[in-house]
């Protein structure tokens, strides 16, 4: 690096200008514009501009030389390492901070800090929280524990964690409201259809107490439950979440949550999508005014005899873009083994004006079949091997498929249970093979609807990312400001992940993507640096690439680590 005069006709300026090479071609490349002559003398108080700037100059090669030379450190073969010193620690973690950083949660903290006046550190609390949630999901003191292990270490004490749970439950709602309005300053929100469903997750201890109750568990388990209600935008991120007693019916989780959207959010315009379970005739009703809209699926077996018997007619089936109708019944499958027919009519039920719009694929009718063949094989084997083991868990369990009796064939009474596979059952499953049903009040394309309605399995990937990679469940915790906050750090987990999902292009699994933010550890040499231990690979790349520092040097300074510090939390 030199120093660049620039004289014209009015000033003289001064920069530092660097020789670059690219593609075997000479470049001159600005680094810093240091000022005008003029302005340098008001700053520095009668020191002449062009010796600062020429010591300046020396400082910044200095600076570089020092970052470009090879580090040499010695070790003993005879020398133990020290006691209870801890050399390894991750910085996966840098990614999630960045993303952080960009929601502002830093300054939604302060203002929760300034609204309470206390004496610990909420930022560091909340973000330790949301990246151990994602890295090291684990209970509030193994998280407080493993805290330990990011580079940047813990500024505050246990204690102070379920003081923080306190406060993050009764800000709950300010924060939701707050994430939404700052993410928008990052990227458009595709908020024109939003996704809504409800899951629980079951706690360790069987006693029921406020949030803890007794309900329908969806993973069978007999356990007390909390129910959480989650909204998600067109693209995946989730939108607001609440929390509910385990024995709430879920239908009514909907409007409350809605309601709360549509006066923090400043949203108005919007269709809500759900499925069949959520879709009751308030929900729907509450959804076909103003300018919103519903698009729910509709179960084909509790449609009305007459609505039934023609969505499974096979005649007058569509094929988006094609005026010709169709009978399923004498399809080409190959032809048409990926196509998607369907057909629609206008339904008045409760007083509410929707189209029912029925599907009927021979793909998901040949998945449908295999699904149900496998069950029928396991059914079997029960039947072959433990007969006795048949308490079935819900309406989809494989057991169905088996019946027993007390009598033989020919009606004599049996000395003992006959068990058998119910073939009735299976034909009567059969029937419903290949067709979906949705109902809505828009008057769009049966073909975009379909598409609309086709995405709610992502809502469904956010609570198995919740469950099964961020571990929230079982949880550990027993009041009930405790367990909101709980969810709330688990939601606020689920949108950085789903941003950095997004940044990534989508090219990378939940698995792949966490495993590596895991895996991304380094060894610390006292005085030096930082060397990195783990593979550098296209995710990696990808992960510098887009996030713009780099951590995949053969060792990173202690000034360059603390620059990239600073540039995660601009």
């Amino acid at each position: 690096m030199r120093l660049k005069i620039s004289k014209s006709k009015n000033s003289t300026s001064l920069y530092v200008i660097k020789t670059v090479y690219v593609d075997g071609k000479e470049y001159t490349k600005t680094i810093e514009k240091l000022g005008t002559i003029a302005n340098l003398e008001k700053r520095l108080d009668g020191q002449d501009p062009i010796e600062w700037a020429k010591q300046h100059v020396e400082e910044l090669n200095r600076k570089e030389k020092e970052a470009t030379q090879d580090v040499i450190v010695k070790f003993s073969p005879i020398k133990k390492i020290n006691k209870d010193e801890h050399n390894s620690f991750n910085a996966g973690y840098l990614f999630l901070q960045q993303i952080y950083h960009e929601l502002g949660l830093h300054k939604i903290c302060k203002k929760i800090t300034n609204k309470y006046k206390f004496d610990f550190d909420l930022n560091s609390i909340l973000s330790r929280l949301i990246y151990g949630r994602i890295i090291f999901p684990a209970s509030k003191l193994a998280t407080y524990q493993l805290s330990k292990r990011f580079i940047e270490q813990p500024n505050f004490e246990l204690q102070h964690i379920y003081r923080a749970l306190e406060v993050i439950a009764k800000e709950s709602d300010f924060i939701q409201s707050k994430l939404y309005s700052n993410s928008l300053k990052i990227s458009k929100r595709n908020t024109g259809v939003l996704y809504y469903d409800c899951t629980n997750y079951f706690f360790e201890i069987e006693q029921e107490d406020g949030l803890k109750q007794y309900g329908v568990s969806k993973e069978h388990r007999p356990n007390p439950i909390v129910q959480m209600g989650l909204f998600m935008d067109g693209d995946g991120i989730p939108l607001a979440f609440s929390i509910n007693k385990g024995n709430t019916n879920e239908q009514v989780t909907l409007t409350p949550l809605e309601k709360q959207i549509l006066s923090d959010f400043n949203l108005s315009k919007f269709i809500v999508c759900t499925d069949a379970g959520l879709a009751s005739t308030d929900n729907r009703k509450f959804n076909d005014k103003e300018e919103r809209a519903f698009i729910t699926t509709q179960s084909i077996k509790k449609l009305k005899k007459h609505l039934k018997e023609w969505a499974l007619d096979s005649c007058g089936w569509n094929l988006n873009n094609d005026m010709k109708t169709y009978d399923i019944s004498e399809l080409d499958e190959e032809k048409y083994k990926d196509k998607i027919f369907y057909k629609e009519r206008w339904i008045k039920e409760d007083g509410l004006e929707q189209k029912l719009i029925v599907t009927y694929s021979i793909k998901y009718r040949n998945y449908q079949r295999r699904i149900r063949n496998n069950q029928i094989e396991r059914a079997q084997k029960t039947i072959d091997t433990n007969p006795t083991k048949l308490k079935k868990n819900n309406q989809n369990d494989y057991k169905r498929f088996i019946s027993k009796t007390h009598c033989t064939s020919d009606g004599e009474i049996a000395e003992k249970e006959i068990f058998s596979i119910d073939t009735e059952l299976i034909k009567k499953e059969e029937d419903f093979d290949g067709f979906y049903a949705v109902c809505t009040n828009l008057e769009d394309d049966a073909s975009e609807i379909i598409k609309v309605n086709k995405r709610r399995w992502e809502i469904e990937e956010c609570f198995r990312i919740m469950k099964s990679e961020f571990k929230a469940r079982p949880v550990y915790l027993s009041r009930d400001d405790r367990i909101e906050a709980h969810f709330t750090t688990c939601f606020i987990a689920l949108i950085i992940y789903r941003l950095l999902e997004k940044k990534l292009g989508e090219k990378y699994t939940c698995h792949e993507i966490l495993t590596k933010l895991r895996e991304m550890d380094f060894y610390q040499i006292k005085g030096e640096g930082y060397i990195p231990t783990y593979t550098r690979d296209d995710l990696t790349d990808d992960l510098h690439e887009v996030f713009g520092f780099r951590t995949d040097y053969q060792i990173i300074s202690m000034q360059q680590m603390k620059n990239i510090f600073k540039a995660t939390k601009k």
